[in-house]
């Protein structure tokens, strides 16, 4: 898992840097006001550790999320 950023181009997203696996899912995060964000130490560490545990593979399936939010679930 990484990291990276990049610019609308003619309705497509170039990545910045090395290019992404052929396939590859992504997940975009689209800042409407163009503004740019920071993370504490605290933060960084914890963003770090979450990515660190994706790629040992301790994820949660997003529809046992979904289930367990429901009302019913």
């Amino acid at each position: 898992m990484r990291i990276s950023t990049g610019k609308v181009v003619a309705g497509k997203i170039v990545v910045e840097g090395p290019p992404l696996e052929e396939g590859a899912t992504v997940t975009i995060l689209a800042c409407e006001d163009a503004e740019t964000f920071e993370l504490g130490p605290s933060e960084e560490g914890a963003l770090l550790a979450a990515i660190a545990e994706a790629e040992r593979g301790e994820l949660v399936d997003g529809a046992d999320v979904l289930t367990k939010l429901s009302p019913r679930g």
